[in-house]
């Protein structure tokens, strides 16, 4: 018989004690609440401790507990998790946070994810971000890179009140930052569907000539990465660089967090768009991958983004 949440809680704390031989005080668990936990139940590791900080791992065991109740074993469950912690050991995670009172350390690391901001508003509650219409652009901190992902986490309000220095001068660091990291692409279809290694078109180069689609399929646009491209528009220079390729105001479709599709407004009506988003939203973009359902546009005259 399978052991019900609580005990399986329980027994997975005394596995992990036992085979991480530290005291029973470094393993504790915390309900879902308030502040660190608003998102689930966690079973939190010291992994590390300094006079002035400790270094703590969340695992949020509902999770973990819906695997135990699909045929995983706990003893496999307790290895993943010390295998999970090995990792961020030797990524040097734990390195940035010990700097995140000194903006002159970890300034070089801030950028922008964007996130849906309806459905996130508890997640938000206490992060750094700017809105246009739903769509929240978030401030994180790159800790690291392990096994290929950056390794990420929001930057919290007290973070930028003991740093003292401007939000606005900190957000405009981290979309510079964003930029480098990833710089901006547009995909043609075509050559993605062909081309495994195909890395984009540099449209941001003015020494190069390029030519924008201007019909109604539009063109796709992401980062270098692919992953969390959507930010791309919002990027320094960007949504005006396009405006002035396609010669007008454009439409923007984000069919995921991933990419957006950029439409020549002159040609296209957002009722058409909404349509067509809508399916591929139904058809094509996991839960976990959504941003919007609304369409948007870039107005060239007054650089700024409407939600229509």
């Amino acid at each position: 018989m399978g052991k019900d949440y609580r005990t399986f809680v329980k027994e997975l704390r005394q596995m992990l004690l036992d085979t991480l031989e530290v005291g029973e005080e470094k393993i504790f668990f915390k309900e879902r609440a308030e502040g660190i936990t608003a998102m689930g139940d966690r079973l939190f590791i010291e992994c590390a401790s300094t006079e002035d900080t400790k270094e703590v791992c969340g695992i949020y065991t509902e999770e973990l507990f819906e695997s135990y109740q699909g045929g995983v074993s706990l003893e496999r469950i307790a290895r993943d998790v010390r295998r999970e912690l090995e990792k961020v050991k030797k990524g040097n995670l734990f390195e940035k946070t010990r700097n995140l009172l000194d903006y002159s350390k970890i300034k070089d690391d801030l950028f922008i994810r964007l996130i849906n901001r309806d459905r996130n508003q508890k997640e938000l509650e206490k992060a750094i971000y700017r809105t246009v219409g739903d769509i929240a652009l978030v401030l994180y901190i790159r800790l690291g890179d392990m096994e290929g992902c950056i390794t990420s986490m929001k930057i919290r309000q007290e973070y930028v009140d003991a740093w003292g220095i401007d939000k606005d001068k900190v957000f405009e660091d981290a979309l510079i930052n964003t930029y480098k990291m990833s710089p901006p692409r547009i995909y043609y279809w075509e050559k993605l569907i062909y081309d495994s290694d195909y890395e984009g078109e540099n449209f941001m180069d003015t020494s190069e000539r390029f030519e924008m689609r201007k019909d109604a399929i539009g063109n796709c646009l992401s980062t270098v990465k692919r992953t969390n491209g959507a930010v791309a528009v919002f990027l320094p220079g960007v949504a005006d660089r396009l405006a002035g390729l396609i010669g007008q105001d454009f439409y923007l479709v984000f069919t995921s967090i991933h990419e957006v599709m950029i439409h020549n407004a002159s040609v296209v009506v957002p009722e058409d768009l909404e349509d067509v988003l809508k399916e591929t939203l139904d058809a094509a973009t996991p839960e976990e991958d959504y941003l919007t359902s609304r369409i948007y546009r870039y107005c060239r005259a007054t650089g700024s983004f409407i939600c229509v």
